[in-house]
């Protein structure tokens, strides 16, 4: 489906009907990304409307001229969360990039959010500040790893630390198609022109008091998980889970454990909402 807004056309899919969930992927990756890892947990889980989109210039929505910013991303987030449930709570499942704008979210909209899961979030911006572990590959299929191109070997050796053909079936599927199809000229000049929001979100969100998971990977070389453990602070109601043989797509290599505390957060956000005042 297609929502027009003032001044973009957003791709977007929905499954299921009752309490929104509003799934923020990461870039330059697609909505496949998050549709791969949620659908088997929410399949199984009922009254919920899952809210998959494609952000500017990745998936199927296209790239704008306008937008140069992290800031003007978020206004199209914004402009989209109005317009598919105007003044309806929701909850927000967000990965890497999407973590960063679901930061912004909560500091725009925070009555109307009851709960947010930060799956390997971007903290800080500029990759030259980041705290990071050295790349370290902790199982490796090297008969796999030969027969991939030195474009797939590479991201699959930056993103993860298990280099099984199981892992990369799935990192291919929900994760490289969107890669391959996205506008990267537009992804990598936005990068450029306006990565970082022009204020410091962290600090505006002084608390969070909902339930919340921050799911990082020890072994993640692309966002670390270090720097997160900064905003714990402001999320009085967070799991904070830092798992091992997991890098940059956690949810694939430990996919038995995501399912786990994904579940457990549910469990957490559905308890807050049938006794909110």
């Amino acid at each position: 489906m297609e929502c027009i807004l003032e001044n973009a056309k957003i791709y977007y899919e929905i499954y299921g009907e009752g309490y929104p969930i509003l799934m923020i992927h990461g870039r330059p990756v697609d909505h496949r990304i998050m549709k791969g890892c949620m659908e088997p947990i929410l399949e199984m889980r009922k009254n919920y409307k899952r809210i998959y989109f494609d952000l500017p210039g990745m998936g199927k929505t296209k790239s704008e001229k306008w937008i140069k910013s992290t800031d003007d991303f978020l206004k199209i987030v914004i402009e989209f969360v109005d317009k598919i449930i105007p003044n309806q709570n929701f909850i927000i499942v967000s990965e890497s990039y999407g973590s960063y704008l679901a930061r912004g979210l909560i500091n725009e909209m925070n009555d109307l959010i009851d709960g947010v899961l930060f799956l390997v979030p971007l903290i800080i911006p500029n990759e030259n500040e980041r705290s990071v572990p050295s790349p370290n590959i902790l199982i490796e299929d090297p008969n796999l790893i030969a027969k991939l191109n030195p474009f797939e070997s590479e991201i699959f050796k930056d993103v993860s630390t298990v280099l099984t053909k199981k892992v990369w079936e799935r990192a291919n599927e929900e994760g490289m198609s969107g890669i391959y199809i996205a506008d990267n000229e537009f992804v990598n000049k936005t990068r450029k022109t306006g990565y970082a929001f022009s204020k410091d979100i962290d600090e505006q969100i002084s608390e969070f008091n909902k339930p919340v998971l921050f799911l990082l990977g020890r072994q993640d070389s692309v966002v670390g998980y270090q720097d997160a453990w900064k905003l714990i602070e402001s999320y009085p109601r967070a799991t904070f889970a830092v798992l091992d043989k997991a890098g940059h797509i956690l949810q694939i290599e430990q996919e038995k454990l995501f399912n786990s505390l994904v579940n457990e957060w549910l469990d957490r956000v559905e308890y807050f909402i049938s006794n909110k005042k």
